[in-house]
């Protein structure tokens, strides 16, 4: 991503079994990305789903619930190499997100070594400290109307990684629920894209199809997450069943032909 290249992976808001990261990795994702703003988990489950993308070559992301230091800092400690905050408005909210993840003097992180985050080994602590600021990936999700008024001054800010649309949220905020195709949103998905590539951010969405997924590569998105888990899972048995059926019913059809 910081050569301006593309990373494909998966979100996960209802699927958090043991088998799920390496069944990602399997699929080809690049990392994965699991939602604690909508999907109800625990602290201890995503400490659990961090632990099981170690030795993967898998990134583990997380979505925090809200803007807050002790939801940002607290995943990282427990293992989660990117931190994706909704509902970013501002400068100063994207600061604030920024130094939740980096220690002094860039930040206000408080010190946690020897844990998770670390593989609860022994070294140099700014040796350490170096590792985890390059590693840490940084997601500001642009997702109202305020934030995308505000968008260049978030991209701005120095360790902001990525800006993600989040797509159903603005076209709500925009007065036009779920319109995808009006040219209000679809300006501001070209917002979004040009305010990335200018400050050499990352542009990120959340495709839940090869429609989306081809359809936002386009538009110049360098990031994209497959989801939702469970639309895709539903997707696929629908087809299945739906095969099934019809194959029964185009038998049953040529059978009475036959008779």
């Amino acid at each position: 991503l910081a050569r301006g290249e593309h990373a494909f992976g998966a979100m996960f808001f209802e699927f958090f079994s043991p088998g799920i990261p390496q069944i990602a990795k399997n699929a080809g994702a690049e990392f994965v990305l699991f939602d604690m703003e909508h999907a109800g988990t625990d602290i201890g489950l995503m400490k659990q789903m961090f632990a099981l993308c170690r030795g993967l070559d898998l990134v583990p992301m997380v979505r925090v619930p809200t803007t807050q230091y002790h939801f940002i800092a607290r995943m990282l400690d427990l293992g989660a190499m990117g931190i994706m905050v909704p509902m970013v408005e501002s400068k100063a909210q994207a600061e604030m997100i920024v130094s939740s993840t980096r220690y002094p003097p860039l930040g206000y992180r408080g010190a946690a070594f020897g844990v998770a985050q670390d593989d609860y080994q022994g070294g140099d602590i700014n040796e350490k400290i170096a590792a985890i600021h390059e590693r840490t990936f940084v997601i500001c999700q642009i997702e109202t109307a305020v934030g995308l008024k505000n968008v260049e001054e978030i991209a701005k800010v120095d360790g902001v990684d990525c800006l993600w649309l989040g797509h159903f949220d603005l076209t709500n905020f925009m007065g036009i629920p779920a319109q995808f195709n009006n040219t209000k949103y679809l300006a501001a998905v070209k917002k979004i894209v040009a305010t990335a590539r200018k400050y050499k951010r990352a542009a990120g969405f959340m495709a839940a199809d090869e429609k989306w997924a081809s359809e936002y590569v386009e538009h110049g998105f360098n990031i994209i997450a497959t989801g939702l888990d469970s639309g895709l899972l539903q997707n696929a048995m629908s087809r299945l069943i739906g095969g099934m059926r019809e194959q029964v019913a185009s038998g049953k059809s040529a059978l009475k032909k036959g008779k």
